[in-house]
């Protein structure tokens, strides 16, 4: 049988074929897909949303020492809140096999960087593999278990946005069965101790040596061998892009097990060519290597080391060809910036907070992010996952200490606060810091395409799952003033807001409504409703002051010929934001 899948989709089914049964991730743009095709095979496989990056790697070690095949999964950044356990893992090695996948994102599609997670693999001495299609995500999945348990490694599957979300035909086999290996207590290999960590080292050091054998010598390194005036060496999506600029009319190296580099190979195919050109994307991982054994060959010298690669790139840098595009007036472009949805529970918090004055807003990564943009202008940071609560306590201190009449406003999302902002939140509790903390809390995990989290009520396999209480779970860790209120009622709004920034004492607002594209549960429905309204513009009363513009709501819009607000039927949902904005009592509410 075949399908067209998609790489995220295509390793799901390598897990189920491999005889994976243990998978951990938390969601995370260009990789979430993988784990939401997984948990489909509930009969085979176990399934789970972490909290956080770091927690699903530590599940998944778990697994692996306990003797089953396990893959954790995350995007590029993820691996950073992983790499505590991933190093100290690459030391002890497996029991059974264990697969990361790094899905990096190069051009930033949904990034707050481009990292290059090779570097990783190389830094923490453990054998990578990089897929370059569909039909090679799945079958490197097999490939990459069977490294791991034949090498004792962890396994780095470094994937890419294109990889992960193009689609090719991809043709299925069978799930192997495989026997779960048996656990025996070994505490010179699991325990970490600095005794034991130092006899570790010594046989990682002889492990790469022997991976980079099995590199010289492994199918997932192979010559293709045409015109022999110019050699590519390349891996991943490169390797497409070059195969669609020169065709057959050069010759490549196409490396699929990228670390330990098959040097061996390389300095073979280096040989045979006259030219040869390393082409990959973001760091020159693969050229310095080469380099560095005194190979000539060019790289960074013409290809961009910002950026996502694609043939036109590619063609240019290697040709000097510009290749034919359409042809449009680019003034005629209009900008459409992302937004918060008609009907974003958060934009009643943002206009609210809009409104305070001086006052620092420390953000974090989410749909909430988007409180940044005009008009609502109002979120002045944002660094990593879980970070805003802590930048917002180290900016109050700092304000407070040098005499600077300032107060911080930190915003975060639920699952952004399960996933590393509670640990924020202590420190704010135990330094008795005043900062503002509020806890976006649109029932879902919005941003990745509603994924369930530790306070939703339900599993990522469907499972009804225990529900944190927000609210008491912030009392319990030493703040004294908590209150939870509905973001799209502005005079509420604006109450707890001034409460908090009045408080001399830690405080944490948690607003409460569901996000406007969530499929609404029974509970969603009991706690909150599930009437259907409208807000119309009542055209004599409009004096066109464009105040509800001032919301940033996509469905307000103004006619500047008659100069009156217009309300689109068809993306209202009667938030009732630009209603209660409303100076003029312009605008009212209707039933669908």
């Amino acid at each position: 049988m075949k399908k067209f899948l998609t790489g995220n989709e295509a390793v799901a089914r390598g897990a189920f074929e491999s005889g994976v049964t243990f998978a951990s991730a938390y969601p995370g743009t260009p990789s979430t897909e993988i784990l939401e095709n997984i948990a489909p095979y509930k009969k085979d496989i176990y399934a789970e949303w972490a909290p956080n990056e770091k927690v699903a790697l530590e599940a998944t070690i778990g697994a692996s020492i306990a003797g089953a095949r396990a893959l954790a999964a995350m995007k590029h950044v993820g691996v950073n809140v992983a790499a505590d356990p991933l190093f100290t893992y690459a030391y002890t090695g497996v029991n059974g096999g264990l697969v990361l996948i790094s899905a990096d994102d190069p051009g930033m599609h949904s990034s707050q960087n481009e990292q290059d997670n090779r570097l990783y693999a190389k830094f923490s001495k453990i054998a990578m593999i990089e897929p370059s299609d569909s039909q090679e995500s799945k079958d490197f999945i097999r490939t990459a278990l069977e490294i791991s348990e034949e090498f004792d490694t962890p396994v780095l599957f470094r994937m890419t946005t294109r990889i992960c979300h193009s689609k090719g035909i991809v043709e299925f086999g069978e799930r192997q069965e495989v026997e779960m290996k048996k656990y025996e207590k070994n505490i010179p290999k699991y325990v970490a101790a600095p005794a034991n960590a130092r006899v570790l080292h010594v046989k990682v050091e002889h492990r790469l040596k022997e991976l980079e054998e099995f590199s010289n010598r492994t199918e997932l390194n192979k010559f293709e061998w045409n015109d022999k005036k110019i050699g590519i060496i390349t891996s991943g999506v490169a390797y497409q892009y070059a195969k669609e600029v020169f065709g057959d009319k050069v010759s490549y190296f196409k490396l699929g097990f990228t670390f330990p580099l098959p040097m061996k190979k390389i300095k073979e195919f280096a040989s045979q060519v006259e030219t040869l050109y390393i082409i990959e994307e973001l760091e020159p991982y693969i050229e310095e290597q080469v380099k560095a054994e005194g190979i000539d060959c060019i790289g960074k010298e013409v290809i961009p080391r910002v950026g996502e690669l694609n043939p036109d790139i590619i063609a240019k840098a290697i040709l000097g060809e510009e290749r034919e595009t359409i042809k449009f007036d680019e003034l005629k472009l209009v900008s459409r910036p992302p937004t918060m949805c008609a009907g974003c529970p958060h934009r009643g918090f943002y206009y609210a907070l809009s409104k305070k004055k001086n006052i620092m807003i420390t953000g974090d990564i989410g749909c909430y992010t988007l409180g940044s943009a005009e008009p609502l202008s109002a979120m002045d940071t944002c660094i990593c996952m879980g970070g805003s609560i802590s930048t917002g306590h180290g900016a109050q201190v700092a304000f407070q200490k040098n005499g600077v009449d300032k107060r911080v406003v930190a915003v975060i999302g639920d699952s952004t606060f399960f996933h590393t902002g509670i640990n924020s939140l202590m420190d704010i509790a135990y330094n008795k810091s005043n900062t503002v903390s509020v806890i976006l809390d649109n029932r879902i995990t919005g941003m990745t395409g509603h994924q369930e989290n530790p306070g939703t009520g339900y599993t990522l396999q469907g499972e009804k799952a225990g529900m944190i209480d927000i609210p008491k779970l912030c009392e319990s860790i030493g703040i004294p003033n908590v209150k939870t209120v509905n973001p799209l009622k502005l005079d509420e709004m604006n109450k707890a807001l001034d409460e908090a920034l009045a408080s001399n004492e830690p405080s944490v607002i948690i607003t409460r409504w569901p996000c406007v594209l969530k499929k609404f549960s029974q509970e969603d429905i009991e706690e909150f409703g599930n009437d259907k309204m409208l807000c119309e513009v009542i055209d004599e009363e409009c004096k066109g002051c464009r105040i509800c513009t001032k919301t940033g709501c996509p469905a307000v819009e103004f006619d500047i010929k008659d100069k009156k607000a217009r309300i689109n039927e068809h993306m209202c949902v009667g938030c009732e934001v630009c209603l209660q904005a409303c100076p003029f009592d312009a605008i009212e509410k209707a039933g669908v």
